[in-house]
């Protein structure tokens, strides 16, 4: 939520300084990040609760999305602080710390959720393309070393967005944003160049490729199998879809947005017109890019038939199916029937 008028203070001259200041924004944004904190909390409570109750840290796969649904969670109680600085025209009540902390928990969550997805993505490839050599890889140890290694580095990238945050009085409103002072170009344009190549292109690259090569693997396989086996498959290919689908649409508005801003902090963009159009546009970039975390939890849990069941019993009607009391061949049949289709059932991402 960087604004140009950042640098109104301390008498420092700023051209375009209604640039991006449309009343609806200010009704409009704060709505969707009301709804964004709601359905995410609830969504990654659910994550969490029914892996650590009933799932545990058997897998690879749980360990992965149990630190996702953490990092969803992390970012999420910032939400309440930027609707309300929205709200309020861009005024920042909460002072330095929370403005430091809020802008921080953005860029941390930014990089360990994609860094999360990444590292579902390559073990799903393992899983799927080399079952066998890579059971020995594939350890709950190494998951959870991965999993410290991606919180250390998240935090080490988004320690200079935290630290170059701050709050900045203007008149009768205050802002948390980075005053864009000609000694810290450099590192804007350096911090900027790291979240659109780390925290876009290479993720999406890596992610985009092990997929692909899991649904060549997949379709290389067709003719051997079993129909039964092959719809499977085709349940696999739908699922990987959406998860690169979710993750293109929610990540690239922003950093097509961002791009061009940080060609506005270089001075090659100066058009009034041209900046208004981009700071209009990044909130609402950065409330698609938001809404990733919502739907994190639906493609890596609730699509999972095992989370699904697991998520009823957490719910207290999971149990319904097991009451059925055999009293005829009829109830045999059925009972049978439901067993062999849960045997069949392809767990992709739990």
């Amino acid at each position: 939520m960087e604004n140009r008028t950042s640098g109104m203070s301390k008498g420092l001259h700023v051209n375009c300084i209604m640039s991006g200041r449309h009343s609806f924004i200010f009704t409009f944004i704060p709505v969707v990040y009301g709804c964004n904190f709601i359905i995410g909390m609830i969504g990654n409570s659910m994550v969490v609760a029914v892996i650590y109750r009933y799932m545990k840290l058997k897998t690879v796969a749980n360990v992965f999305v149990l630190n996702l649904a953490i990092s969803d969670l992390t970012f999420l109680i910032t939400l309440p602080l930027w609707a309300t600085f929205t709200a309020m025209g861009y005024h920042w009540p909460f002072g330095t710390f929370l403005c430091k902390a809020s802008a921080g928990l953005v860029i941390f969550n930014l990089y360990t959720s994609i860094f999360f997805l990444t590292a579902l993505s390559i073990d799903r490839y393992f899983a799927i393309v080399h079952p066998v050599r890579a059971r020995r890889q594939r350890t709950l140890f190494y998951a959870n070393l991965t999993c410290v290694l991606i919180w250390l580095f998240a935090l080490l990238l988004s320690a200079p967005t935290a630290l170059s945050r701050d709050v900045y009085d203007i008149g009768n409103s205050t802002l948390c944003a980075v005053w864009h002072r000609s000694e810290q170009i450099n590192l804007l344009v350096t911090l900027s160049v790291l979240k659109s190549v780390l925290g876009f292109l290479v993720p999406f690259l890596v992610i985009i490729t092990c997929y692909c090569l899991i649904g060549r693997a997949l379709l290389g396989s067709r003719g051997l199998l079993r129909k039964s086996i092959r719809s499977r498959e085709d349940e696999t290919l739908r699922m990987i879809a959406a998860t690169v689908l979710a993750f293109f649409v929610c990540w690239a508005p922003h950093q097509a947005f961002h791009f061009m801003e940080l060609l506005a902090t270089l001075g090659v963009v100066e058009n009034c017109q041209t900046l208004d159009v981009i700071d209009t546009a990044m909130p609402f970039s950065i409330c698609i890019s938001y809404l990733n975390s919502c739907v994190n939890p639906i493609l890596y849990g609730f699509v999972g038939h095992n989370f699904s069941k697991n998520l009823l019993r957490l719910l207290g009607c999971g149990d319904k199916v097991l009451r059925l009391t055999p009293g005829s061949e009829e109830d045999v049949t059925i009972i049978r029937e439901i067993g062999h289709k849960i045997k069949v059932k392809l767990f992709v991402f739990i």
